[in-house]
């Protein structure tokens, strides 16, 4: 994660997802986390945080050869994130 000077942290992930049917899709994503010092204090030591009470916005692309899921090639998605002690989870969301 990249920090910029304002406090604000920039996600430069890449991940490969496997579907519960074993095709493969690479997701990459880019975003913002930010948040009051104490609250990302907080997130940094690994503690529960509440998601209301940090910003964490992501907007993911796909890339994948399935047939099956070739639809994910040509959608725009953008997602909320929430960090647990385990690790981030999001929400993703189709762009109409």
């Amino acid at each position: 994660m990249l920090g910029r000077g304002d406090s604000v942290l920039i996600p430069d992930v890449r991940a490969t997802l496997e579907t519960v049917d074993g095709h493969l899709i690479l997701m990459n994503y880019s975003g913002y986390r930010h948040g009051p010092a104490e609250v990302m204090d907080r997130l940094a030591r690994g503690d529960a945080v509440d998601p209301s009470e940090y910003y964490f916005r992501i907007a993911p692309r796909f890339e994948t050869g399935s047939q099956k899921y070739a639809w994910l090639n040509r959608t725009l998605a953008v997602g909320t994130g929430h960090r647990l002690p385990a690790g981030p989870t999001y929400d993703i969301y189709e762009v109409l």
